[in-house]
């Protein structure tokens, strides 16, 4: 089975899965607004020869003590400028995408998350020799992160410690080929 093939059978079973439990939660007397949350990334870096922007919130819903699912966006800008390469350039990346997370805890303030991803990619480098520009052609790329995570109860929300990767490995993913950090903060819990 190719990476593609997986990571549309993981979706569609993440997706049959809490829809099962949203039907059962239905009947156990509806929806509660008090089980949603909200979080995601949000991440501004400058400097002289870089910039990043990562807007990528994200919403979910606790159907129980044990389990969480919820759907998000991804919104990734980064420049930087190779100063001390020959030729000097500069490379503009960008994604846009969406996501949805699997959260399984089996203790209390401590999960497993699945999340797939699809993001669209696109980039530009400029030369500043006269080589010509090259663009990166638009392209989706799947990822499928698989991590670990903790909710330290803070306030009306967790603060959210987690480490990711991603086990899709495509080429222009843009998470590369390392496990990797998030912080963040849940409003809700």
């Amino acid at each position: 089975m190719n990476r593609k093939s997986l990571l549309l059978a993981v979706t569609l079973l993440t997706t049959l899965h809490f829809t099962t439990l949203a039907q059962d939660e239905e009947r156990q007397g509806g929806f509660d607004k008090s089980k949603l949350f909200f979080g995601g990334n949000f991440g501004l870096g400058f400097g002289s020869n870089s910039t990043l922007i990562n807007v990528s919130p994200q919403i979910g819903y606790r159907f129980n003590p044990y389990l969480a699912a919820g759907v998000g966006l991804n919104f990734i800008y980064s420049s930087y400028r190779y100063r001390f390469y020959t030729p000097e350039y500069k490379e503009n990346y960008g994604v846009a995408g969406l996501n949805v997370f699997g959260r399984v805890y089996p203790i209390e303030y401590l999960f497993l998350q699945i999340q797939p991803e699809a993001n669209y990619n696109w980039g530009k480098f400029k030369f500043y020799d006269g080589t010509p520009d090259q663009k990166l052609d638009g392209k989706i790329v799947p990822s499928l992160l698989g991590g670990a995570g903790a909710a330290i109860p803070a306030g009306r929300g967790a603060f959210i410690i987690m480490v990711q990767y991603d086990l899709l490995q495509e080429a222009r993913s843009p998470y590369g080929n390392r496990a990797f950090y998030n912080f963040g903060y849940n409003i809700g819990f």
